[in-house]
């Protein structure tokens, strides 16, 4: 069969539907020639983070996705949601649509969320020519929803190369506006209830993404799951509704102009108001339920993910964080991984629903208080340390014992 090249390429993937899946290099297929790499992230996240704006810190992240899914008519790609970035990979028949898209989102996240925003568009040829790779493989949590999972090398590449200032994507001009239909930030941080939401980031050590890697990322998701349905931050029957308005500012300069941002403001209020209604005395409205809704939003929520690296925000009880901790130390120490974390007492959902009425709405989870943003700092943190280490480590001179 001749290798899929087409934009129905991740529509076409084998699904998988336990997460262990992702050690299973049988379910992941290469990115066809001729495709190209979306790539952002914050600029200084964790300065944002600790000033308190974790918050627009995701959905800026979250901006991305949906920024470039609605410039390609929602069609279905894969991507991922990084907590302070994403990357959406995209067939070549969309690269004009999508350079604009991010230059927009870079324009609508620095005057709105006054955030920085770096944007690149890495083609696949690039990547492979490093010798490297972008396979995917398609995870699905629930009947309605697939997130895709990416290994390879090269996604972790293109990031390195955005970073360093290579294939940019440069902002809009002042006002312009990317499509963010369906983002929105409506629910109040979920809090733990089976001790704390820890965010994991392990990527692999010098021996790269070989077996013993693949060994560990096995045992902690092994671990996570003897916790209750895997360690999910969110109640099986979904978050519940509260009549809290926090989130309506940040979700109203997403789908507004200025002029006309305090009528949605008060849309969304409202809408608030009767979820909170409905839910509250189990009233159907037309075709909505809003419990099943709920049900369905906990279902569909990406709280793991494998992006050259394992990467989940789960909430665990003390006994298993500490074999998850001491099973990330002894990788680390045998050079198989290195790894980041953070605690946090919460987690944070920021969502792209295009109709509530549809059951394929996606919901992308992160800790409170920062997140992958923070644990990809402590994996950072950890690197130069080891760097400096090996810098200052004396060489003898020839002939000293």
């Amino acid at each position: 069969m001749a290798e899929l090249s087409n934009d129905d390429f991740f529509r076409s993937l084998p699904v998988f539907t336990d997460f262990e899946g992702v050690t299973d290099s049988g379910n992941y297929r290469p990115l066809p020639d001729g495709w190209l790499l979306a790539v952002a992230d914050i600029v200084s996240s964790t300065k944002a983070i600790a000033s308190g704006h974790y918050k627009s810190v995701n959905m800026a992240g979250a901006s991305v996705i949906s920024a470039v899914l609605n410039a390609l008519d929602n069609g279905d790609y894969p991507f991922v949601f990084g907590g302070d970035g994403a990357l959406v990979a995209i067939p070549a028949s969309g690269e004009d649509r999508v350079r604009q898209a991010l230059a927009a989102v870079r324009t609508w996240v620095t005057e709105e969320l006054q955030l920085s925003l770096r944007t690149a568009l890495v083609p696949m040829g690039d990547v492979r020519a490093e010798g490297l790779d972008v396979r995917v493989a398609r995870f699905s949590p629930s009947d309605f929803v697939s997130y895709a999972m990416f290994s390879g090398g090269g996604a972790s590449w293109a990031e390195k190369q955005m970073k360093a200032g290579h294939f940019a994507v440069e902002a809009a001009p002042q006002q312009t506006r990317p499509d963010l239909t369906g983002l929105s930030c409506r629910w109040n941080p979920i809090e733990a209830h089976n001790g704390e939401i820890v965010s994991i980031i392990a990527v692999p050590g010098a021996a790269g993404n070989g077996p013993e890697f693949q060994s560990l990322v096995a045992d902690i998701i092994a671990i996570s799951m003897e916790q209750n349905r895997g360690g999910h931050p969110v109640p099986v029957e979904g978050p519940t509704p509260a009549l809290a308005f926090e989130g309506a500012e940040i979700e109203a300069r997403a789908t507004a102009s200025a002029a006309n941002r305090w009528l949605r403001k008060l849309s969304i209020a409202a809408q608030i108001v009767v979820i909170y209604i409905l839910d509250k005395f189990g009233i159907r409205a037309a075709t909505f339920d809003a419990k099943i809704y709920r049900r369905d939003l906990a279902a569909n929520s990406d709280f793991r993910k494998f992006d050259d690296g394992l990467k989940m925000t789960i909430d665990v009880d003390a006994a298993r964080l500490s074999r998850i901790e001491a099973r990330l130390r002894e990788a680390e120490a045998a050079g198989v991984c290195r790894y980041g974390l953070h605690r946090q007492q919460s987690a944070l959902m920021t969502c792209f629903v295009p109709t509530p009425l549809m059951r394929d709405h996606m919901h992308f989870i992160d800790g409170a208080s920062g997140g992958y943003a923070m644990a990809a700092t402590a994996l950072r943190e950890k690197l130069r340390a080891a760097v400096s280490s090996a810098l200052d480590t004396p060489v003898a001179s020839p002939g000293t014992p």
